[in-house]
């Protein structure tokens, strides 16, 4: 397999501190990959990104920017656009994203959170009953019935949910299989990963 070296460029403060976490649990752990170069991400508000193609470009630029001072570090670098999907559908915003941030001296990718980023903590609640009050079974398809942030913030233990301090905590506490098995969008960033990993 070959070690990846990912750029990541984020929308919010949450995703800032959890983002290192995630790509290397995911890569190491539920992969079975080589341990991934994670380099400092990019934060843009997610209106710019998504409204400014300039600004995505710009963004990419500069991740790949990164990359490339770092080329002797690993063996297939990546420039992971991760957004929320919001109400945006997946399979219009994303190809739109893609086409603006293609570059021909870097890799890209967009996976989109659908509809957020704790929708992915929804999907693997059983395995966060530290962070999280569930008296029942967590739901199914939580994408479909879009959970978000709201279930969680309902559901904390403790304090009131704070993305930039319980985001990092909850994403290295969550079973990533299981956040796989419940989430499509958290799966697609486990194919792009892997099919990288593999050189396919």
């Amino acid at each position: 397999m070959s070690t990846l070296g990912i750029a990541p460029i984020v929308e919010g403060h949450g995703e800032l501190q959890a983002i290192r976490t995630l790509l290397t649990r995911t890569v190491h752990e539920l992969l079975q990959g080589p341990w991934p170069v994670v380099l400092p991400p990019i934060r843009q508000p997610r209106s710019k990104l998504v409204a400014k193609p300039r600004e995505l470009e710009r963004a990419v630029g500069l991740a790949a920017l990164k990359l490339q001072q770092h080329r002797a570090s690993f063996d297939h670098g990546l420039v992971l656009v991760l957004l929320d999907a919001d109400d945006d559908p997946p399979c219009e915003l994303a190809p739109r994203l893609l086409e603006q941030m293609r570059r021909d001296d870097v890799d890209t990718t967009c996976v989109l959170a659908n509809p957020e980023y704790e929708t992915w903590f929804v999907a693997a609640a059983q395995s966060l009953s530290e962070y999280l009050s569930i008296d029942d079974q967590p739901p199914l398809e939580p994408e479909k019935r879009r959970l978000k942030k709201g279930w969680i913030e309902r559901r904390f233990i403790g304090s009131p949910y704070s993305p930039p301090i319980d985001q990092p905590r909850l994403t290295a506490a969550m079973d990533l299989s299981q956040c796989r098995g419940g989430s499509p969008s958290f799966d697609k960033l486990c194919r792009e990963l892997e099919r990288r990993l593999r050189g396919t």
